[in-house]
């Protein structure tokens, strides 16, 4: 009889409904908790919008690269290839090349080697550690460029999950403050605290990882761009030493 009449009273208990879902948890969390999801989806869009940003810009430079390299080995003047330059100024390369061209006239209009060019039938100019520096500090100066805003993919990925984790340890915070209010630790006082807990750090690690693995490829990638530079740098060095420069 009694194990009737207590079976009768559970059926007849109320089911408590939980919405454990991501949009409910982030609907029912708390104002800090909403700040940290906030903080989060903001990076997160941030980031991929660099991300494609980035892709576009180093296909760009990897295409305009080729295309002035090809033109640069064929040419037989280089004046001839500055005054096309206004069809590679997205090349790096061709900027490189434009910053040291100018040097170059600086050197050749001076007057030592406007003598020098009177004893021979070419211009013997003098100054080639200026030509160094130009390359060198122009090709910083385009690594530079390629470097922007890397910083923020750096720093989302690795702050992110500590965010996702801070809106984690004050979800679970509040549900054990609940518990000590309500006197009860039954899922319905426990779930949405852990619910938006857990969502915190789920949208900490989407914000970090994708950031992460877009880096390290723009890295990568920027290194190739960097070794392409130094290159071309020493060839155009060669170059010019053996065909406009004294000793």
């Amino acid at each position: 009889m009694n194990l009737f009449i207590f079976m009768n009273q559970a059926e007849a208990a109320p089911q408590v409904s939980i919405n454990t879902s991501p949009l409910a948890a982030l609907s029912q969390a708390s104002p800090i908790v909403q700040v940290t999801f906030l903080i989060l989806i903001v990076l997160s869009v941030v980031c991929w919008g660099i991300g494609i940003a980035k892709f576009k810009q180093f296909q760009r430079m990897k295409s305009k690269n080729e295309v002035f390299l090809a033109k640069f080995w064929k040419v037989s003047s280089l004046d001839s290839l500055y005054e096309d330059f206004e069809q590679y100024k997205d090349s790096p390369v061709a900027r490189v090349f434009k910053a040291a061209y100018l040097e170059m006239k600086k050197l050749a209009e001076s007057p030592l080697a406007q003598r020098s060019a009177d004893k021979d039938s070419k211009p013997q100019l003098q100054g080639i550690d200026n030509l160094e520096r130009v390359l060198r500090k122009s090709s910083e100066n385009e690594i530079s460029k390629m470097e922007s805003k890397l910083t923020i993919l750096a720093t989302t990925g690795s702050t992110g999950p500590f965010i996702g984790l801070f809106g984690t340890v004050w979800g679970i915070m509040g549900s054990f403050h609940k518990i000590g209010t309500m006197g009860s630790a039954s899922l319905a006082v426990v779930a949405p605290g852990i619910s938006e807990a857990l969502f915190a750090t789920a949208i900490g690690l989407a914000a970090a990882i994708p950031a992460v693995v877009l880096y390290n490829n723009f890295i990568s990638q920027l290194r190739k761009q960097e070794i392409e530079l130094n290159n071309f740098s020493s060839d155009f060095l060669n170059i010019v030493k053996r065909n406009f420069f004294q000793g």
